[in-house]
């Protein structure tokens, strides 16, 4: 009896029973860029069967399984088989973007009495802009990934970059790390930290596609849709914001209460013609930083449910109006008019040029701190 507990000790001492619990995910090969830069994918996984993966580049999210009200899992977010296709031509699907996600007007800004010019890599209504951090932004570079075990005993990834001073025009040297975990309550955290040596704006949001019926099956517009959000920001023809935060009820912008994504989208409305649908920010209800929900979504023909939760002060939500059926997906299907939909969360669009909106400069000496969840569920 005493060399049976001998024993027991001394396989716990040596990790080997505590090796069959769960284990920080590894990183698994996953082709090259074209400089011959190494990318790497994790797999994170739950009690639940729920399962994400992600790779370092872009900190792209390439695939997220979800089941539906039968158990049935489903891949939910569009997107490619290799980082040669993601390379090569895609609207940001699963990435990471910034440093400033959204766009910035002109591709300007000024800050401490100077004036800074961003690459443009947009155009809209004849206007050129800033786009998602310009020409090589966040979500087109390597960043440096760590695989995690939390406390709570779920899967986390850290992705790490340093985005050097001048890089895309934008001043200071920003050290980023994005943090994604994949918890047994079936939520998917998105923790960002950041810290600059100059003072700079800072907009970083995660960018992935969603179809609720699985990636390929068609497209969202009998999803329904609330978001948490009494007033948006209309946009001029270059989708700018025109600086008013306006009211939402008796608008097609009104998703208070939850609404077919389809429902209102060919109104004759000006603001659908400027971003030919939906591809707005809406200005949430929270404005207190605390950890909030932001919008809910429901698919009824698969039970899928979404919830949205952050501490930032907006949400981008974007029907798919550019898709077209020119990009193949990883299931071998078209990705046609309007087959996915983004929720970023966010700050508003162009706020280093709106002085009433909230700030995104970060400063050196400070902190950046921002948390997003998804929640994934289905009901009958």
């Amino acid at each position: 009896m005493k060399s049976y507990s001998l024993f027991c000790v001394a396989a716990l001492c040596s990790g080997a029973i505590a090796a069959d619990g769960p284990k920080a995910p590894t990183a698994e090969a996953f082709g090259k860029t074209t400089d011959g830069t190494a990318v790497e994918v994790f797999t994170l996984t739950n009690t639940n069967g729920i399962k994400l993966r992600a790779m370092t580049y872009g900190a792209i999210v390439l695939s997220i399984e979800t089941p539906d009200r039968d158990g049935k899992l489903a891949d939910i977010v569009l997107g490619f088989n290799t980082v040669d296709e993601y390379i090569k031509d895609t609207p940001y699907f699963g990435a990471v973007v910034g440093r400033y996600g959204n766009r910035i007007a002109d591709g300007k800004f000024s800050l401490g009495g100077k004036t800074y010019s961003l690459a443009t890599n947009n155009e809209n209504g004849g206007i050129k802009t800033a786009l998602h951090g310009g020409l090589k932004g966040f979500d087109k570079v390597v960043w440096k990934g760590e695989g995690l075990l939390n406390k709570d005993g779920s899967q986390g990834v850290k992705f790490t970059y340093l985005s050097k001073d001048g890089e895309e025009g934008y001043p200071g040297n920003l050290s980023l790390s994005v943090t994604y975990s994949l918890s047994n309550k079936n939520e998917w955290k998105i923790q960002y930290a950041a810290t600059t040596d100059k003072a700079t704006p800072v907009n970083v949001t995660q960018h992935s596609y969603f179809n609720l019926k699985g990636e390929g099956n068609g497209d969202i517009l009998s999803h329904e849709l609330m978001l948490a959000a009494s007033k948006y920001t209309p946009v001029t023809a270059a989708l700018i914001p025109t600086g008013k935060l306006t009211p939402v009820a008796g608008t097609p912008f009104d998703f208070t209460k939850p609404t077919a994504i389809g429902g209102r989208v060919k109104a004759d409305d000006e603001q659908l013609k400027f971003g030919g649908g939906y591809d707005h920010n809406w200005v949430l209800d929270n404005q207190g930083g605390e950890l909030a929900l932001a919008a809910k979504v429901y698919e009824p023909t698969t039970g899928r449910t979404l919830e949205v939760l952050t501490t930032e002060p907006g949400i981008q939500f974007y029907c798919g109006n550019f898709l077209d059926g020119t990009l193949t997906g990883k299931s071998g299907k078209k990705y046609e008019f309007r087959n996915g939909f983004c929720l970023e969360t966010q700050h508003y669009p162009d706020s280093p040029n709106q002085a009433n909106f909230p700030s995104t400069i970060l400063k050196p000496g400070k902190a950046l701190k921002s948390t997003t969840v998804f929640r994934f569920g289905s009901k009958k």
